[in-house]
């Protein structure tokens, strides 16, 4: 951690954190935030779902069992809900930033994008969506390895928090005082936004390979492969290759492309059954961002003149092009080439 996150820990002990997206991720880092008794507001949308998970002291819906800390309290997301916190959280789906970071002008302190995502219509990263709103001396984003029920329950997990300067990274970290979620600063807000955005794409395809029963091999290649192909879009777009090789790159994808809670790989598992898009997502029952990324990333690719054939292959599937045999196929009859 930076040298600076003691006395940030000091200065911020007492300040109030707002948490925006009452949903599994939201609720997850709003009870990290308040299990040694700082005081959280987890907001909701609407005033029903806010009432009754105030009432249950758990988020029955996505984290049942769980019960939250005393100082927990789930209001409704508005500017007046926001005014005299310390720091705020965005935890809602990429699609829906855009309309909720308008409000956090209400409150002074860092805004911490813990969403993940790329516009499929302007290609816009988390990074640049969260400064173009909230300019750089507020601007934070925590992304890494972490499923929410894991979080929730205290198990150790280890994640990145970036912004343009360290010390606002470090001044951010430090309203997360459970040792149980280590973090790691970084100054690399590119490279941790596109890490964290497209290992959904390659996490559907290596959920495709699951359910087809490709073996171990396989799902070993994808995920490989896939990590070459992150890298060289996230390179591109002004990143920094060392990045992509830490917890919000390599340590997102493994988790994500491999772990039974991934929405992405469960995504990848239901098409490969033939199910189409729409149902795949019915039966998840959540935001899969690898869905909306895929179509970004074929045109992103494409204008930047990237080689990313397994995740243009993943778009051609979510759009109905292909299935996912034919997707395979279609893979592995890609002329021989160097590796590197």
């Amino acid at each position: 951690m930076n040298k600076l996150t003691n006395s940030a820990k000091s200065d911020s002990a007492k300040q109030t954190v707002c948490v925006i997206g009452a949903g599994s991720w939201g609720t997850a880092l709003a009870m990290v935030l308040a299990r040694h008794g700082r005081p959280v507001r987890l907001l909701a949308r609407d005033a029903d779902t806010a009432h009754a998970m105030q009432q249950a002291r758990c988020n029955a819906a996505y984290l049942p069992g769980i019960d939250f800390p005393d100082s927990l309290t789930v209001g409704v997301c508005s500017a007046a809900a926001l005014r005299d916190s310390g720091a705020v959280v965005v935890a809602t789906p990429s699609s829906a930033a855009e309309s909720v970071l308008p409000l956090t002008a209400a409150c002074a302190g860092p805004v911490i994008a813990a969403f993940k995502g790329l516009n499929p219509d302007t290609f816009e990263r988390t990074d640049s969506l969260l400064l173009r709103h909230v300019g750089r001396g507020r601007a934070v984003l925590l992304s890494g390895p972490s499923f929410a029920a894991e979080v929730a329950r205290g198990l150790p997990t280890a994640i990145t928090m970036a912004a343009d300067d360290i010390d606002l990274a470090a001044q951010a970290a430090a309203f997360f005082d459970d040792t149980s979620f280590r973090i790691y600063s970084s100054d690399d807000m590119i490279g941790v936004a596109l890490g964290g955005a497209l290992k959904n794409v390659i996490a559907i395809a290596s959920g495709i390979a699951a359910g087809l029963k490709l073996g171990h091999n396989a799902e070993a290649a994808l995920v490989t492969r896939g990590l070459a192909e992150l890298m060289r879009l996230a390179e591109a777009s002004g990143a920094r290759r060392e990045t992509l090789m830490g917890l919000s790159g390599l340590g997102d994808l493994v988790l994500t492309c491999t772990g039974d809670l991934s929405r992405n790989r469960r995504l990848g598992m239901a098409l490969a059954e033939g199910l189409s898009v729409d149902r795949a997502k019915a039966r998840i029952g959540q935001v899969a961002e690898g869905v909306r990324t895929a179509r970004a990333v074929h045109l992103l690719a494409a204008e930047q003149g990237v080689d990313a054939p397994l995740m243009d292959t993943v778009y051609r599937v979510v759009t109905g092009q292909l299935d996912a045999v034919a997707a395979v196929n279609s893979l592995m009859a890609r002329p021989q080439r160097s590796e590197f």
